[in-house]
Protein backbone atom coordinates (compact mmCIF):
# COMPACT_ATOMS: atom_id res chain seq x y z
CA UNK A 1 0.00 0.00 0.00
CA UNK A 2 1.41 3.81 -1.01
CA UNK A 3 2.08 5.57 1.94
CA UNK A 4 0.42 8.81 1.29
CA UNK A 5 -2.75 10.81 2.60
CA UNK A 6 -4.25 12.66 -0.34
CA UNK A 7 -7.19 14.66 1.13
CA UNK A 8 -8.80 16.79 -1.85
CA UNK A 9 -11.42 19.46 -1.82
CA UNK A 10 -12.67 18.85 1.66
CA UNK A 11 -15.52 20.94 2.58
CA UNK A 12 -17.23 20.67 6.42
CA UNK A 13 -19.59 22.50 8.00
CA UNK A 14 -21.45 22.57 11.92
CA UNK A 15 -24.03 24.93 11.96
CA UNK A 16 -23.08 28.17 10.54
CA UNK A 17 -19.02 27.01 11.23
CA UNK A 18 -17.25 26.71 8.24
CA UNK A 19 -14.77 24.13 9.70
CA UNK A 20 -12.69 23.06 6.38
CA UNK A 21 -13.17 25.14 3.20
CA UNK A 22 -11.81 22.98 -0.37
CA UNK A 23 -8.78 21.85 1.99
CA UNK A 24 -6.79 19.83 -0.05
CA UNK A 25 -2.64 18.93 0.45
CA UNK A 26 -0.89 15.52 0.03
CA UNK A 27 1.16 13.91 3.06
CA UNK A 28 4.43 12.28 1.12
CA UNK A 29 6.33 9.04 2.97
CA UNK A 30 9.52 9.75 4.02
CA UNK A 31 9.20 12.70 5.77
CA UNK A 32 7.99 14.00 9.07
CA UNK A 33 5.30 16.62 8.08
CA UNK A 34 4.23 19.11 10.61
CA UNK A 35 0.38 20.03 10.89
CA UNK A 36 -0.37 23.40 12.75
CA UNK A 37 -2.65 26.95 12.77
CA UNK A 38 -4.93 28.85 15.06
CA UNK A 39 -7.63 27.38 17.13
CA UNK A 40 -10.34 26.71 14.60
CA UNK A 41 -8.22 26.26 11.68
CA UNK A 42 -9.72 22.74 11.30
CA UNK A 43 -6.83 20.43 12.21
CA UNK A 44 -8.41 18.18 14.33
CA UNK A 45 -11.82 18.23 11.73
CA UNK A 46 -9.03 17.03 8.84
CA UNK A 47 -7.64 14.09 11.07
CA UNK A 48 -11.62 13.31 11.75
CA UNK A 49 -12.58 13.08 8.22
CA UNK A 50 -9.50 11.14 7.16
CA UNK A 51 -10.82 8.74 9.66
CA UNK A 52 -14.08 8.32 8.74
CA UNK A 53 -14.85 9.92 12.25
CA UNK A 54 -16.92 12.67 10.25
CA UNK A 55 -18.64 13.25 6.80
CA UNK A 56 -17.44 15.89 4.49
CA UNK A 57 -19.70 17.44 2.71
CA UNK A 58 -18.35 17.45 0.06
CA UNK A 59 -14.46 16.02 -1.47
CA UNK A 60 -12.29 13.29 -0.56
CA UNK A 61 -9.54 12.00 2.19
CA UNK A 62 -7.95 9.24 1.05
CA UNK A 63 -5.59 7.07 2.80
CA UNK A 64 -3.02 4.85 0.07
CA UNK A 65 -5.94 5.75 -2.46
CA UNK A 66 -8.68 4.17 -0.45
CA UNK A 67 -10.87 5.59 2.09
CA UNK A 68 -10.50 4.53 5.73
CA UNK A 69 -13.74 2.61 5.54
CA UNK A 70 -12.80 0.54 2.93
CA UNK A 71 -9.39 -0.62 4.56
CA UNK A 72 -9.26 -4.40 5.79
CA UNK A 73 -7.58 -4.57 9.22
CA UNK A 74 -6.91 -0.15 9.07
CA UNK A 75 -4.35 -0.63 11.83
CA UNK A 76 -2.47 -2.28 9.26
CA UNK A 77 -3.09 1.03 6.85
CA UNK A 78 -3.00 3.51 9.39
CA UNK A 79 -1.78 4.21 12.79
CA UNK A 80 -3.54 7.11 14.60
CA UNK A 81 -3.49 8.86 17.81
CA UNK A 82 -5.60 11.38 18.63
CA UNK A 83 -6.38 11.80 22.28
CA UNK A 84 -4.24 10.27 24.76
CA UNK A 85 -7.33 9.58 26.65
CA UNK A 86 -9.23 7.60 25.11
CA UNK A 87 -8.41 4.31 26.30
CA UNK A 88 -10.48 2.04 29.42
CA UNK A 89 -8.99 3.12 32.36
CA UNK A 90 -9.33 -0.24 34.36
CA UNK A 91 -7.31 -2.26 31.68
CA UNK A 92 -4.04 -2.92 32.03
CA UNK A 93 -1.77 -1.08 29.10
CA UNK A 94 -0.84 -4.51 27.93
CA UNK A 95 -4.60 -5.81 27.82
CA UNK A 96 -5.83 -2.23 26.14
CA UNK A 97 -3.29 -3.41 23.12
CA UNK A 98 -3.97 -6.84 23.48
CA UNK A 99 -7.81 -6.52 22.53
CA UNK A 100 -6.51 -3.96 19.85
CA UNK A 101 -4.16 -6.33 18.29
CA UNK A 102 -7.19 -9.17 18.37
CA UNK A 103 -9.05 -6.87 16.59
CA UNK A 104 -6.32 -6.96 13.77
CA UNK A 105 -5.90 -10.19 13.81
CA UNK A 106 -2.19 -9.17 15.36
CA UNK A 107 -0.88 -11.55 18.20
CA UNK A 108 0.72 -10.70 21.82
CA UNK A 109 4.08 -11.04 19.93
CA UNK A 110 3.34 -7.60 18.07
CA UNK A 111 2.07 -6.28 21.45
CA UNK A 112 5.08 -6.59 23.46
CA UNK A 113 6.99 -5.38 20.77
CA UNK A 114 5.10 -2.21 20.72
CA UNK A 115 5.43 -2.11 24.51
CA UNK A 116 9.09 -2.33 23.55
CA UNK A 117 9.72 0.64 21.16
CA UNK A 118 7.14 3.11 23.75
CA UNK A 119 9.50 2.44 26.66
CA UNK A 120 6.37 0.97 28.57
CA UNK A 121 8.06 -2.32 29.72
CA UNK A 122 7.77 -1.85 33.40
CA UNK A 123 4.51 -0.31 33.36
CA UNK A 124 2.77 -2.43 31.02
CA UNK A 125 1.13 -4.45 33.51
CA UNK A 126 -0.40 -1.58 35.65
CA UNK A 127 -3.73 -0.26 34.71
CA UNK A 128 -3.47 2.58 32.27
CA UNK A 129 -5.72 5.03 34.59
CA UNK A 130 -3.34 5.57 36.98
CA UNK A 131 -0.87 6.81 34.02
CA UNK A 132 0.17 10.27 33.93
CA UNK A 133 -0.72 11.89 30.73
CA UNK A 134 2.92 10.98 28.96
CA UNK A 135 2.85 7.81 29.82
CA UNK A 136 -0.48 7.88 28.10
CA UNK A 137 1.00 9.41 25.45
CA UNK A 138 3.43 6.41 24.54
CA UNK A 139 0.73 4.22 25.08
CA UNK A 140 -0.94 6.13 22.29
CA UNK A 141 2.11 5.42 20.04
CA UNK A 142 2.27 1.71 20.72
CA UNK A 143 -2.00 1.97 20.29
CA UNK A 144 -1.09 2.92 16.50
CA UNK A 145 2.27 1.54 15.28
CA UNK A 146 0.51 -2.07 16.29
CA UNK A 147 -0.11 -3.04 12.87
CA UNK A 148 3.20 -1.22 11.58
CA UNK A 149 1.72 0.99 9.78
CA UNK A 150 2.79 2.94 6.43
CA UNK A 151 0.97 6.07 7.86
CA UNK A 152 0.53 7.62 10.96
CA UNK A 153 -1.29 10.54 12.31
CA UNK A 154 -0.11 11.93 15.37
CA UNK A 155 -2.50 14.95 16.96
CA UNK A 156 -0.44 17.05 19.85
CA UNK A 157 2.34 14.25 20.18
CA UNK A 158 4.28 16.08 22.59
CA UNK A 159 1.59 16.77 25.21
CA UNK A 160 2.55 15.53 28.53
CA UNK A 161 6.18 14.68 28.10
CA UNK A 162 9.01 15.21 29.93
CA UNK A 163 12.35 16.21 28.57
CA UNK A 164 13.50 13.06 28.08
CA UNK A 165 10.12 11.99 26.44
CA UNK A 166 10.50 14.62 24.09
CA UNK A 167 13.96 13.52 23.24
CA UNK A 168 12.23 10.47 22.63
CA UNK A 169 9.61 11.08 20.51
CA UNK A 170 11.71 13.29 17.81
CA UNK A 171 13.97 10.49 17.60
CA UNK A 172 11.28 7.96 17.28
CA UNK A 173 8.94 10.17 14.36
CA UNK A 174 12.46 10.82 12.30
CA UNK A 175 13.14 7.02 12.67
CA UNK A 176 9.45 6.12 11.40
CA UNK A 177 9.85 8.80 8.46
CA UNK A 178 13.22 7.56 7.67
CA UNK A 179 12.09 4.26 7.07
CA UNK A 180 9.75 5.22 4.36
CA UNK A 181 6.67 6.46 6.35
CA UNK A 182 3.78 8.84 5.85
CA UNK A 183 4.16 10.64 9.40
CA UNK A 184 1.86 13.56 9.68
CA UNK A 185 2.18 15.39 13.36
CA UNK A 186 -0.27 17.88 14.50
CA UNK A 187 1.45 20.45 17.39
CA UNK A 188 1.44 24.26 18.60
CA UNK A 189 4.66 23.76 19.98
CA UNK A 190 6.50 25.34 16.84
CA UNK A 191 10.07 24.82 18.52
CA UNK A 192 9.13 20.93 18.83
CA UNK A 193 8.51 20.89 15.20
CA UNK A 194 11.48 22.93 14.10
CA UNK A 195 13.37 19.79 15.39
CA UNK A 196 11.23 17.59 14.03
CA UNK A 197 9.30 18.31 10.92
CA UNK A 198 10.82 18.07 7.39
CA UNK A 199 7.53 19.58 5.94
CA UNK A 200 4.99 22.08 6.99
CA UNK A 201 1.14 22.18 6.06
CA UNK A 202 0.00 25.25 7.78
CA UNK A 203 -4.20 25.94 7.85
CA UNK A 204 -6.03 28.90 8.04
CA UNK A 205 -9.89 29.49 7.91
CA UNK A 206 -10.42 25.63 6.49
CA UNK A 207 -8.00 26.16 3.96
CA UNK A 208 -3.95 25.54 3.04
CA UNK A 209 -2.31 29.01 3.60
CA UNK A 210 1.34 27.56 2.95
CA UNK A 211 2.88 23.84 2.09
CA UNK A 212 6.72 24.19 2.05
CA UNK A 213 9.52 23.19 3.96
CA UNK A 214 10.22 24.07 7.38
CA UNK A 215 13.64 25.05 5.76
CA UNK A 216 12.18 27.00 3.32
CA UNK A 217 9.69 28.53 5.76
CA UNK A 218 12.30 29.71 8.08
CA UNK A 219 14.52 31.49 5.58
CA UNK A 220 11.54 33.59 3.89
CA UNK A 221 10.84 34.87 7.85
CA UNK A 222 14.31 35.41 8.32
CA UNK A 223 15.05 37.87 5.08
CA UNK A 224 18.14 39.33 4.36
CA UNK A 225 18.82 41.01 7.93
CA UNK A 226 22.14 40.77 9.40
CA UNK A 227 23.35 41.64 13.12
CA UNK A 228 26.26 43.78 13.29
CA UNK A 229 28.20 45.22 16.40
CA UNK A 230 30.68 47.71 16.32
CA UNK A 231 32.23 50.55 18.31
CA UNK A 232 32.19 52.46 15.25
CA UNK A 233 28.46 52.57 15.11
CA UNK A 234 28.16 56.24 12.92
CA UNK A 235 30.82 55.55 10.98
CA UNK A 236 29.74 51.97 10.22
CA UNK A 237 25.77 53.70 9.40
CA UNK A 238 27.63 55.97 7.25
CA UNK A 239 29.43 53.25 4.71
CA UNK A 240 26.84 50.66 4.50
CA UNK A 241 24.32 53.13 3.57
CA UNK A 242 26.74 54.56 1.05
CA UNK A 243 26.57 50.99 0.32
CA UNK A 244 23.24 50.60 -0.73
CA UNK A 245 21.86 48.95 2.82
CA UNK A 246 19.11 50.18 5.49
CA UNK A 247 20.79 50.18 8.42
CA UNK A 248 19.03 50.36 11.82
CA UNK A 249 20.30 51.19 15.24
CA UNK A 250 19.30 48.78 18.27
CA UNK A 251 21.45 49.71 20.77
CA UNK A 252 24.94 51.75 21.08
CA UNK A 253 26.87 49.14 19.58
CA UNK A 254 24.11 47.02 17.62
CA UNK A 255 22.75 47.64 14.30
CA UNK A 256 20.42 46.04 11.73
CA UNK A 257 21.33 45.84 8.63
CA UNK A 258 19.20 44.99 5.43
CA UNK A 259 19.73 44.87 1.67
CA UNK A 260 23.54 43.75 2.14
CA UNK A 261 24.77 40.12 2.51
CA UNK A 262 26.83 39.29 5.49
CA UNK A 263 29.96 38.51 3.55
CA UNK A 264 29.65 42.22 1.76
CA UNK A 265 29.25 43.67 5.10
CA UNK A 266 32.15 42.10 6.17
CA UNK A 267 34.38 42.89 3.66
CA UNK A 268 33.56 46.73 3.41
CA UNK A 269 34.21 46.82 6.92
CA UNK A 270 37.65 45.25 6.49
CA UNK A 271 39.01 47.00 3.40
CA UNK A 272 38.20 50.41 5.18
CA UNK A 273 39.57 49.36 8.23
CA UNK A 274 36.38 49.79 10.41
CA UNK A 275 36.68 47.36 13.81
CA UNK A 276 33.73 44.89 14.41
CA UNK A 277 33.26 42.19 16.71
CA UNK A 278 30.09 40.47 15.11
CA UNK A 279 28.55 40.29 11.67
CA UNK A 280 25.60 37.80 11.97
CA UNK A 281 22.81 37.02 9.29
CA UNK A 282 19.58 36.69 11.26
CA UNK A 283 17.44 33.42 11.27
CA UNK A 284 14.57 33.73 12.61
CA UNK A 285 12.75 30.65 14.56
CA UNK A 286 9.72 28.57 13.43
CA UNK A 287 7.55 30.29 15.97
CA UNK A 288 8.13 33.64 14.38
CA UNK A 289 7.82 32.13 10.70
CA UNK A 290 4.15 30.84 12.00
CA UNK A 291 2.94 34.23 13.73
CA UNK A 292 3.67 36.15 11.13
CA UNK A 293 2.09 33.90 8.10
CA UNK A 294 -1.05 32.77 10.29
CA UNK A 295 -1.19 36.60 11.83
CA UNK A 296 -4.84 37.35 9.92
CA UNK A 297 -5.68 33.72 10.27
CA UNK A 298 -7.66 34.41 13.39
CA UNK A 299 -10.54 31.28 14.63
CA UNK A 300 -12.84 30.88 12.09
CA UNK A 301 -16.66 32.16 12.55
CA UNK A 302 -19.16 31.64 10.02
CA UNK A 303 -21.68 34.26 8.99
CA UNK A 304 -23.66 35.26 11.71
CA UNK A 305 -22.81 32.87 14.28
CA UNK A 306 -23.50 33.43 17.31
CA UNK A 307 -20.84 33.63 20.93
CA UNK A 308 -21.53 30.29 22.31
CA UNK A 309 -21.20 26.38 20.48
CA UNK A 310 -23.04 24.73 18.17
CA UNK A 311 -24.25 21.53 19.36
CA UNK A 312 -23.90 18.60 17.21
CA UNK A 313 -25.55 15.17 17.22
CA UNK A 314 -23.03 13.70 19.34
CA UNK A 315 -23.19 15.85 21.87
CA UNK A 316 -19.72 18.25 21.55
CA UNK A 317 -19.66 21.49 20.46
CA UNK A 318 -18.17 23.12 16.99
CA UNK A 319 -15.60 24.76 18.76
CA UNK A 320 -14.38 21.02 20.30
CA UNK A 321 -14.76 19.57 16.98
CA UNK A 322 -13.01 22.56 14.66
CA UNK A 323 -9.63 23.10 15.44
Amino acid sequence: MEATIAVTGLRKRFGPTQALDDLSFTVTPGQVTGFVGPNGAGKSTTMRVVLGLDTPDAGRALIGGHEYRTLKHPLSHVGALLDAAALQPGRTARNHLLWLAHSQGLGARRVDEVIRLAGLETAARRRAGGYSLGMRQRLGIAAAMLGDPPVLMLDEPFNGLDPEGIVWMRGLLGSLAAQGRAVLVSSHLMSELQDTADHLLVLGRGRVIADTSVRELVAAASGDRVTLRTSERSAVMTLLARAGAVVASTDRETLTVSGLAAERIVALLTADGVPFSEVSAHRATLEEAYMELTRDAVEFRGAGARSGSTERADGSSAEEVVR
